[in-house]
């Protein structure tokens, strides 16, 4: 199983797993105006025949309200008999690195129906997502959404320096303290003699 970039002629099978497994249904002009935007966000699973068997549809926000770099999964979605195999969970994966990577995204957001407890275990208990609220009648039948969310500090490749370049200066430090121990000893063993 393939797990690569969405491209434009992955649309169709793109739908199709999208009408196949959630009321929530988008014209083309949407998957299209995705691409455009944040080309580096969107994957599919593909199987060897080089069917689409699963993808996730992926943005940035455009105007956070928390003034903060965040991404947001628009849908995620596999076919069911390609169920049970990671594939949602390599698709997300790769959708969030991506969003740290080339946007320096915070951190990632998404809604999930509350009746989707299958989806809402991939999200919380695989995925490491939080619920943040409930919002009331998010769905077009008025059904409440989870809105959940999980940070992406981690993955940002701007972060990781600061991280390696902190590491390094403890290692400078932990060195120079051994070097003064190792002065002081041999002083101390010179005024012994």
């Amino acid at each position: 199983m393939e797990i690569r970039r969405a491209e434009i002629r992955d649309f169709a099978g793109m739908q199709h797993a999208n009408l196949s497994n959630l009321p929530e249904n988008y014209q083309m002009k949407y998957y299209l105006y995705h691409a455009l935007t944040w080309p580096q966000l969107s994957y599919v699973a593909v199987n060897p025949d080089g069917k689409i068997v699963g993808y996730v549809l992926a943005k940035m926000d455009e105007e956070p309200k928390d003034g903060k770099k965040n991404g947001h999964i628009t849908s995620l979605s596999v076919l069911r008999t390609y169920r049970r195999l990671g594939l949602a969970e390599k698709l997300m994966k790769q959708s969030q690195r991506a969003m740290a990577e080339s946007f320096g995204a915070e951190y990632v957001s998404l809604h999930v129906r509350k009746s989707n407890r299958a989806a809402l275990g991939l999200y919380r208990d695989t995925l490491g997502f939080t619920v943040k609220e409930i919002e009331k009648g998010y769905y077009a039948d008025k059904e409440d959404a989870y809105s959940m969310f999980m940070d992406l500090t981690h993955l940002n490749p701007r972060n990781k320096k600061l991280e390696e370049s902190a590491e390094d200066k403890e290692v400078q430090d932990l060195a120079v303290k051994t070097a003064d121990l190792q002065v002081e000893r041999h002083e101390r063993q010179k005024m012994l003699h």
